[in-house]
């Protein structure tokens, strides 16, 4: 009877393990810290990063938010939480308050970016984004540090993708990814 008690609490000791490991490794929380992501993101709103997202073959998207390592010269101790514009190979503009894409083969798209509230201020091109790296902005476009710094995010600085928004209970829900259009040819 003690021998079988003993297993017992053993065997729910290691699914308990079994179970915390996998939901570390695979999930973790995220807080917002600003205004950058508004409106869809507010400033203290809680997110879930799906970590597998991009490992074991996935790919970033164009519209996914991601939460990142910043890069170095940003001197962060905290994550970013941006969505993705540009891709590898790509070109962005920013003119007459949109963003365009351009792929080196001269072919150009308009993002239709229903999440973005304002129209954006100012220009800017962005150098071709090297391979294995991602242009992010914030949705909040004038009030966002993002690539139009000088930097994209390698992928392997991509914690994970954002999943659900769960605080404040209010906000509960999907995280507001979108899947934004590819170039021909992509």
């Amino acid at each position: 009877m003690r021998s079988s008690l003993w297993r017992e609490i053993l065997i729910t000791l290691a699914i308990a393990l079994v179970v915390y490991l996998g939901i570390n490794l695979s999930l973790q929380n995220a807080e917002v810290l600003g205004q950058s992501m508004e409106p869809d993101l507010h400033n203290g709103e809680r997110v879930f990063i799906n970590k597998l997202a991009y490992r074991f073959g996935g790919t970033p998207h164009r519209g996914d938010i991601i939460v990142f390592v910043p890069p170095e010269e940003l001197a962060s101790p905290n994550d970013y939480v941006k969505r993705i514009i540009g891709l590898p190979g790509e070109r962005v503009e920013v003119r007459n308050g949109h963003v365009y894409i351009h792929k080196t083969d001269g072919s150009e798209l308009l993002l239709d970016e229903p999440y973005v509230a304002q129209s954006i201020l100012g220009y800017y091109l962005s150098d071709i984004i090297p391979d294995g790296h991602y242009f992010v902005m914030g949705d909040n476009r004038n009030n966002s540090g993002d690539s139009r710094g000088g930097w994209t995010v390698p992928l392997s600085d991509i914690v994970g993708r954002a999943w659900l928004v769960i605080w404040p209970p209010s906000d509960w829900g999907a995280a507001p990814n979108y899947r934004l259009p590819a170039l021909a040819g992509l």
